[in-house]
């Protein structure tokens, strides 16, 4: 599987409507993103599903959808994939909903947790927070690049980076031993603009 090294993660949280958040993701893949994270932790399943089900009739088959956290959810939706943190359900349980095709990240903040991550049945690993970030209210402890470049030691899956990664410091990460970089806050206020500079950055 060949793994981009630009990994747009669309927040509901940062788009006041759904219009919003569909008109971004239209913007990335006219860019050139080829895969895309949507993430809403506020909205019922309903919405979720309207949303994950309108990304993919926009995006058709050009762009790879990865939901965040609910697998029964994406496979109702046609995604792609799935992405799963420490406390949501078990890898192992992810797997028995949606098989053994579809994509299937994991979220690690530490050491420990890339090790068992790299035993379970995920497709690729994410690693984080690896500078400051704002996208959570309560983020695990920063671990920097020394932490990428552990983690990189750990693992040959791939690994994707996340936490306050920006246009100014993406190529740093990618050169301390991750694949892919996952970039949440600085998409906005324009995603089009912005894929298109990381792309370029990242080449």
């Amino acid at each position: 599987m060949t793994f981009p090294r630009f990994y747009p993660i669309l927040d509901a949280a940062c788009f006041p409507e759904a219009a919003s958040l569909i008109a971004a993701a239209e913007e990335l893949a006219a860019a050139g993103t080829t895969q895309i994270q949507y993430r809403n932790k506020a909205g019922n399943a309903r919405e979720i599903l309207e949303q994950g089900r309108e990304l993919r009739r926009r995006l058709g088959s050009s762009v790879r959808l990865i939901m965040n956290d609910r697998a029964d959810l994406a496979l109702a939706a046609g995604f792609d994939g799935v992405h799963v943190g420490q406390d949501d359900l078990s890898p192992e349980g992810v797997r028995r909903v949606m098989g053994p095709e579809l994509l299937l990240g994991f979220s690690t903040h530490n050491p420990d947790q890339v090790k068992e991550a790299d035993r379970l049945p995920v497709s690729y690993i994410a690693v984080g927070p690896v500078f400051a970030t704002s996208s959570k209210a309560k983020p695990d402890p920063v671990i920097g690049l020394d932490g990428v470049r552990l983690a990189r030691r750990l693992t040959e899956k791939p690994l994707v980076a996340i936490g306050g990664i920006t246009r100014g410091n993406c190529r740093s990460v990618i050169e301390a031993g991750a694949d892919s970089v996952a970039v949440i806050s600085d998409l906005l206020p324009a995603p089009g603009k912005s894929a298109e500079e990381f792309l370029r950055i990242l080449g």
